[in-house]
């Protein structure tokens, strides 16, 4: 600290005290008359403590009260850039400051204070808010100029196909900036038709030069939601233009689930083949361990719905649906009598295929072999023989048939 002569009285001036900031050098104060205000004093020790600095505040406090007083909102001043923040810089206006926030400083993406200002620069602003309390002044330099999204209905109408550049890339999307202070949002679900659990970084870079179709605006939110994906033809919309149903596909099994079976197709779209769809005799759970990811097959389109992106596929529409047909024929209708060939015996009864259908088969109990109880043996028969039975139940849904 520093002794200061009060008119005999010896006072202490504690370096904190001398002035509102710190000060290197004090020898432009030293044996110069200053006003002090008494902190302390014990008269029994003779002990005075004084501070320079109160002076100083309460006379500084009353010239920005002045100056604040001759300020309104609304008013455009000039100034000069005092010192420059992560969040934006501080303004001198002539005896008090004020905070031009980054947000403020331009009507697009501003990164840092740093882009656009420099420390001593001369700057034009305009007073966005006074706290007549703590003399606090908010400052705007965008305010200046007219709001770009003034009007941005009609200049960025749905469905309308611009170019934009990268500006951020986030894990839900990315901004592209249309022009200076409009950004729009990509969101990754609009990114891609066919790449869905891909990072956006992955598909685009900051800086890069893009084509996008505007989705919706929303001038009160100032949001802007753009779309990549729809630059390009919708892969299932092709698809389904060029395989209507019935059509023959050829493509390798991608992946296997207990619900049925994926394969790759033309245009990078997957289809899938439900259990129920492999073959028109076994269960789909069995027929399903005959594949194995990376197989090529093939399979009939059964339907494709655009909207909800997916595309059914058929493994035994390839094939004969004999029963099926066998039932349409009437030929399965209760009573009829069918030719059957024996294939197996056992003690049960014996397994047999019908002659006109040879991939129809079906299992004659011991007890349905004839109505005489001596004639009731399976071993009477021979594999290779062809007999003679009729229908007693036919499911359409189990698609069994009981002779």
């Amino acid at each position: 600290g520093f002794t200061v002569d009060l008119d005999g009285a010896v006072a202490f001036l504690p370096r904190s005290q001398v002035d509102i900031r710190p000060i290197r050098d004090v020898t432009p104060l030293m044996h110069n008359p200053q006003p002090f205000e008494i902190l302390k004093m014990d008269k029994r020790r003779g002990n005075i403590v004084v501070s320079r600095r109160t002076v100083l505040e309460e006379s500084r406090a009353e010239q920005r009260s002045e100056i604040v007083q001759n300020l309104e909102e609304g008013q455009v001043v000039e100034g000069v850039v005092k010192n420059i923040t992560d969040y934006g810089a501080f303004v001198d206006l002539g005896g008090i400051d004020g905070l031009l926030h980054v947000t403020d400083m331009a009507w697009r993406r501003v990164n840092h204070p740093s882009e656009i200002l420099n420390i001593g620069q001369q700057v034009k602003v305009q007073i966005i808010r006074i706290n007549q309390e703590t003399h606090r002044i908010s400052l705007g330099m965008k305010q200046l100029e007219s709001d770009p999204w003034d009007g941005i209905g009609a200049k960025y109408p749905v469905g309308k196909k611009i170019s934009g550049t990268v500006t951020n890339i986030t894990d839900y999307g990315a901004f592209v900036e249309l022009e200076p202070g409009i950004e729009g949002l990509i969101h990754i679900s609009e990114m891609s038709w066919t790449k869905k659990n891909v990072h956006p970084g992955k598909i685009l870079s900051t800086s890069q030069e893009v084509d996008v179709v505007v989705l919706e605006v929303d001038p009160t939110k100032r949001r802007i939601s753009l779309g990549l994906k729809q630059t390009l033809e919708n892969p299932w919309q092709a698809f389904a233009h060029s395989h209507p149903a019935g059509t023959e596909v050829e493509g390798e099994v991608k992946n296997k689930t207990e619900f049925g079976l994926f394969i790759g197709l033309d245009g990078d779209v997957d289809g899938m083949v439900h259990l129920s769809d492999l073959d028109w005799n076994r269960p789909g759970e069995q027929v399903i361990e005959e594949y194995n990811k990376g197989d090529v097959v093939r399979a009939v389109v059964l339907d494709v719905d655009v909207e909800k992106e997916r595309i059914s596929l058929g493994i035994k529409q390839l094939g004969k649906d004999s029963v099926g047909d066998a039932a349409a024929s009437g030929e399965l209708r209760k009573n009829a009598v069918v030719s059957a060939e024996v294939i197996a015996i056992n003690d049960g009864g014996i397994e047999v295929k019908l002659v006109n259908h040879e991939d129809i088969t079906s299992f004659i109990r011991r007890a349905d072999l004839a109505r005489d109880r001596d004639e009731q043996r399976p071993e009477r028969f021979s594999v290779g023989q062809v007999v003679d039975a009729r229908v007693t139940n036919f499911s359409k849904k189990d698609r069994k048939i009981q002779l």
